[in-house]
């Protein structure tokens, strides 16, 4: 489905027409439950033209997670496409079931008089919480534009931009708005979209402008660097990039800019940016440069005083799209949005977390973070939210959680666990659970058992004594019975760098995750002409199961 700019704009009108009807307006919260598709972006369109705020719900949230955030940020209005509502959906007052054939006529098609105030909440996004349940970061209108019209960004750059990032993760403000409020084209991934389809998309559609998780772009710069031929920038962050994926890249592509991205839900997606060109050597990091057009960054220490030049400082960002905070937490937006001492104006900054040093150069470098909080494909994952949701569990008496360096590049969480001798220790039924309350990306890959968890002097838990994992599973290592589950077994210990993979042994226990799961599905496509949905993997995560379906696909 295509829509022109008139299409695009009727649709909003009316649906906006409509849900002020519902009572929407300024600071009032829709819900959207819906895949990548165009009714989504007139849904979100039209919330903003009612003057309401959306909060977009991921449909690989579980539902009890779904309606929590429903139920906290009060929305009485649910937005949902029909595979969700076939699926099951949260509860809400007002259910509008959204497709291509739902226009809703009997509405004008010219815009509501909405009046709506620069602070009031464009959208309010959900990310992991430490204290065990999510927060929803309130970000308002003026926060958005500031974002969009941002000097960094043209128009020819944004022609045509590829949508990939979930509208539950913070970029999607920046894919939708940035190129539609310069006279360009979004082009949408499909949903759960492999790599092998980004790079087709990249290629089929003459994409100028995609941005790519660290993680995503590795795989492609290792898998399929001629992708962005014609591309003219990526941006990528949210994670660790690795120079040797920027430097492949550039060396295949040099007329393209990798443009490397720093920022956070709580200041609007993007803080800092580093555009490199061709040529370009591999060093040990790849620096994310300088602030944006108003935004203003500091690098401090435990006393809120400047750290001299390339000493490792705590990241605090103020200025320019610095969010309201935490939706219905005043207790956690105290923590984290503090006064600004350097502004004079009554004006906040928010503590990131993260530790960074300026270069000689002047480049901001980042050093890690500081506190128990991690990116798992972008995502920002806190441990304590994952720790919170297994000791829920009868068979589980204490546990931490780590995130541990994959060989394969990211990261992958390891939960250790001291089991209830009456229950046992059951890694799958754990693993399950974790399952019917987190998002995939923040279930643990491998799960330990403990007879007790090492404590400090102090008491508190000793992370640096937890034993290394062995990758050990639960089948019998038994060697493959016919060609397909040999060939299935050798593209298994290639993604996760496992020496020996048996038909019984599980891809996750073996240390697999989204990402890697993304890379093995995308091999199966390019050399068995095997096409699988990645929700096949966690239904059949052993190469036996795999095999099997595969011949019951093709039968």
């Amino acid at each position: 489905m295509t829509l022109t700019y008139a299409q695009l704009d009727a649709r909003a009108n009316r649906l906006a027409n409509r849900l002020r009807a519902d009572g929407v307006g300024p600071d009032v919260p829709v819900a959207v439950l819906m895949s990548r598709s165009p009714e989504l972006v007139v849904a979100l369109l039209a919330i903003g033209k009612a003057g309401g705020c959306y909060v977009p719900l991921h449909d690989s949230y579980p539902l009890q997670r779904q309606q929590w955030i429903v139920d906290q940020v009060g929305s009485q209005v649910l937005l949902v496409d029909p595979a969700a509502w076939e699926r099951g959906s949260p509860a809400a007052s007002t259910v509008l079931v959204l497709d291509e054939d739902e226009t809703f006529e009997e509405f004008p098609d010219t815009a509501p008089e909405a009046v709506t105030d620069p602070d009031d909440l464009a959208y309010i996004i959900f990310t992991s919480g430490s204290t065990g349940d999510p927060k929803g970061v309130a970000v308002s209108h003026r926060n958005a534009v500031g974002l969009v019209h941002d000097s960094a960004w043209t128009a020819e750059d944004h022609e045509r931009v590829l949508v990939v990032a979930p509208h539950a993760f913070n970029v999607s403000t920046y894919e939708y708005w940035v190129p539609l409020s310069r006279g360009g084209r979004v082009v949408l991934a499909p949903p759960d979209a492999q790599p092998d389809v980004v790079a087709e998309l990249l290629r089929e559609q003459r994409i100028t402008t995609v941005h790519l998780t660290a993680g995503l772009f590795r795989v492609l710069a290792e898998e399929a660097p001629d992708c962005f031929t014609d591309v003219r920038q990526v941006l990528t962050g949210g994670d660790v990039i690795a120079p040797t994926a920027v430097e492949r890249v550039l060396s295949k592509c040099p007329d393209l800019v990798v443009r490397a991205m720093y920022g956070s839900t709580e200041t609007t997606v993007f803080a800092t940016h580093a555009p490199t060109r061709a040529p370009y050597r591999a060093g040990t990091s790849v620096p994310v440069g300088s602030p944006l057009d108003e935004v203003r960054l500091h690098l401090l220490d435990d006393r809120l005083s400047p750290v001299p030049h390339t000493v490792t400082g705590e990241i605090y960002l103020a200025g320019r799209g610095v969010s309201r905070g935490y939706s219905g937490r005043p207790d956690l937006t105290a923590e984290r949005f503090v006064a600004d001492p350097f502004a004079g104006d009554g004006t906040r900054m928010y503590r990131t977390g993260d530790l960074a040093r300026v270069t000689e150069s002047g480049q901001l470098e980042l050093a890690g973070r500081e506190g128990d909080q991690v990116k798992i494909l972008g995502f920002r994952v806190e441990l304590a939210e994952v720790e919170a949701v297994l000791a829920q569990h009868p068979a589980v008496v204490h546990t931490t959680v780590l995130a541990a360096d994959s060989e394969t590049g990211g990261k992958t969480l390891i939960a250790f666990v001291v089991p209830n001798p009456d229950h046992g220790f059951a890694p799958a039924e754990l693993r399950a659970h974790a399952k019917e309350h987190l998002p995939g990306y923040m279930v643990p890959a491998t799960f330990v058992e403990l007879d007790e968890l090492p404590l400090t002097a102090n008491g508190k838990i000793d992370r640096a004594a937890l034993p290394a994992p062995v990758a050990e599973a639960e089948g019998d290592r038994q060697p493959p019975r016919n060609p397909l589950e040999a060939r299935l077994c050798e593209i298994f210990g290639d993604v996760l760098g496992a020496p020996q993979v048996g038909i019984h042994d599980s891809f996750f226990d073996l240390g697999g995750q989204s990402l890697l799961a993304m890379r093995l599905i995308s091999r199966f496509r390019s050399e068995l002409g095997v096409k699988l949905h990645i929700s096949v993997l966690f239904d059949a995560p052993t190469v036996a199961a795999l095999a099997d379906h595969i011949v019951r696909q093709t039968d």
